[in-house]
């Protein structure tokens, strides 16, 4: 964190750290995918006036092809952000690099946001982390296991609370390991019976044979979310999944380049607030 915070001083330098881990040294139009754009040069060589007459840091591509302007936010998780995007590299940095996530509290805190403004950056990171929908099936041998998320019902309001003990009131959750990759597959079940099981090792696996050894993620898993989150929503809890899938799946990999990994997927994930808070 030390060499980021000195290699990223300034909101300028934020902009080229992120146009280097996503783009490298060949830019790419968010709008049609061409090579052939060019960086619009501030006249003062450094900011740019915006429509409001404030100064602003950030970095403006032309496009040849479809004639369009845009930025390495364009058409991402960070599309018309509000928020600082140093602030940006930083959370992703904490969250590629710290084995337990990060709570939004504890974002919202550090970089002095509002509680809602954490919360929303934090939810955008965890869909750029989500696999590539076009990902193909797992092949070899997969470890396929589930488990259950969720308090005890005595540790809920009362008006929460479900009638009846044991895990039928808390969530289900199956997850599949390559053990030849250590790439971990995860999702929220309705139902954990053996038919149900079986559908979904047949969505993501080919021809594999399935075992039990996945305890070692899930205690990961709970950890982090008792001792991180506290408490993860149903509705959410896909995206918490997929975080520690994308921080498990690249165990292996340095800091930097998991973080490389991650920015690398931000394109075409944009979401908005409204629609994942269901108003």
């Amino acid at each position: 964190m030390l060499k980021l915070v000195e290699r990223v001083p300034d909101e300028a330098s934020a902009y080229k750290f992120l146009e280097e881990m996503r783009w490298g040294d060949r830019p790419v139009c968010p709008h049609c995918a061409s090579e052939k754009v060019w960086f619009l040069t501030p006249k003062n060589g450094s900011t740019r006036t915006t429509r409001t007459g404030s100064d602003s840091a950030r970095r403006v591509w032309s496009c040849g092809g479809c004639k369009k302007q845009f930025s390495v936010l364009t058409g991402t998780v960070m599309h018309g952000t509000k928020i600082p995007v140093r602030t940006w590299v930083f959370v992703f940095f904490e969250m590629c690099s710290n084995k337990n996530g990060i709570a939004a509290r504890e974002v919202e805190r550090r970089y002095d946001l509002t509680a809602k403004s954490a919360w929303f950056l934090t939810q955008r990171i965890r869909e750029a982390m989500k696999r590539d929908p076009f990902a193909g099936m797992l092949r070899g041998t997969i470890m396929a296991d589930e488990t259950f998320i969720g308090g005890a019902e005595k540790n809920k309001h009362q008006h929460k609370r479900k009638p009846g003990r044991g895990a039928h009131n808390k969530t289900p959750v199956v997850s599949l390991i390559n053990k030849e990759t250590g790439e971990v597959r995860s999702q929220v079940s309705q139902y954990v019976a053996g038919p149900d099981l079986r559908k979904v090792i047949e969505q993501h696996v080919r021809g594999a044979v399935t075992t039990n050894h996945v305890e070692g993620y899930f205690s990961q898993l709970k950890r982090s979310i008792d001792g991180t989150h506290h408490h993860v929503s149903v509705a959410h809890l896909d995206r918490y999944l997929a975080e520690f899938d994308f921080r498990y799946s690249t165990r292996k990999d340095s800091d930097t380049e998991r973080m490389r990994k991650l920015v690398g997927q931000v394109g075409g994930r944009r979401i908005t607030y409204r629609p994942i808070t269901g108003e």
